[in-house]
């Protein structure tokens, strides 16, 4: 077993490297509480659908409790997918220059260590699930499926952003599931849109990889764009804002969604003029910077929600 201590290499200087106890640096890890962009961007759908739901129901009341326990919960399951993603890859990212620091890989935890605190974390996320009415409850444990399923498609397909946004976008259902007990075509459209979103997002992200990625066969849409990856960028977040403002026009939004929206759409322009493919470094912090867009989009829904239901 390595030292605990040992730091990731594409994650230093944060909190867990300095302030967390040694014996939960490696858990932590795991569950990239040392970089949690990850758990934002699962978040960003599950903000959206609630607060466009909220609006729709003319009904605010309940949102609240429901951000907070969208933020719990996607913060321990993001925690969970990634361990099980640990998990099945490890073999893969002990050969990936950017990976092979991980817990895993590196020896800080066995495999039986990380299923273990897989399962901590899916029943503390299966807590907050019950919170929430049964269709809500039946509706999150179905996308249990997705994330089962993802860490193995990069092994098959050159699209596996497909399957990730399909298991990252979920929470455009949720915030119907749980509001209105139902999923509507609204709630799908938003879906549909939110998945395009995470299909450019992790394009970006996955060209950290490329040149390893190519020398063990893993395969992604960064591979497959190469050099056309700009033009695919604009057809995936041009799609994404399009489907998003479809799902507001559905769902009667008003004019603080609408600047959101403008504000969302004006963000990702900015990262495909700002994204050189071949920067490393930038494409991390053009990927990381789509938290700032869910958020900008998530504000003016929040904003409208609230103006509807005074």
């Amino acid at each position: 077993m390595s030292d605990a201590s040992a730091r990731v290499a594409d994650s230093t200087g944060n909190w867990v490297d300095t302030l967390a106890p040694q014996w939960a640096r490696p858990y932590l890890r795991l569950s990239r509480f040392d970089r949690p962009i990850g758990s934002w961007l699962l978040l960003m759908p599950c903000w959206w659908s609630a607060a466009l739901a909220a609006g729709m129901a003319h009904d605010f009341s309940r949102l609240p409790l429901t951000i907070i326990l969208f933020f719990i919960g996607a913060f321990v399951m993001r925690g969970a997918g990634c361990t099980w993603n640990d998990i099945t890859d490890r073999d893969l990212d002990a050969k990936v220059e950017r990976t092979r620091s991980r817990p895993l890989p590196s020896g800080q935890v066995s495999a039986k260590q990380a299923l273990a605190f897989l399962v901590a974390q899916a029943l503390i996320g299966l807590i907050v699930l019950l919170q929430f009415n049964r269709f809500a409850i039946l509706t999150g444990i179905a996308s249990l499926v997705i994330v089962a399923v993802y860490p193995f498609m990069k092994r098959i397909t050159w699209w596996p952003q497909i399957v990730l946004g399909l298991a990252f976008s979920w929470g455009a259902l949720m915030g119907f599931a749980v509001i209105f007990a139902r999923i509507d075509v609204t709630a799908l459209v938003l879906y549909a849109g939110a998945i395009s979103w995470v299909i450019g997002y992790d394009t970006i992200y996955a060209h950290q990889d490329t040149e390893d990625d190519a020398l063990i066969g893993v395969k992604s849409t960064a591979r497959l764009f190469g050099a056309h990856t700009h033009q695919a960028l604009i057809m995936f977040y041009g799609l994404a804002v399009m489907l998003i403002g479809v799902a507001l026009a559905s769902g009667d939004a008003r004019w603080p969604a609408w600047l959101g929206l403008a504000a969302f759409a004006a963000h990702l322009a900015w990262q495909i003029r700002r994204l050189n493919i071949d920067d490393s470094a930038l494409c991390l912090r053009v990927f990381k910077s789509n938290r700032d867009a869910g958020l900008l989009l998530f504000a003016g829904l929040l904003v409208d929600a609230v103006m509807r239901a005074s």
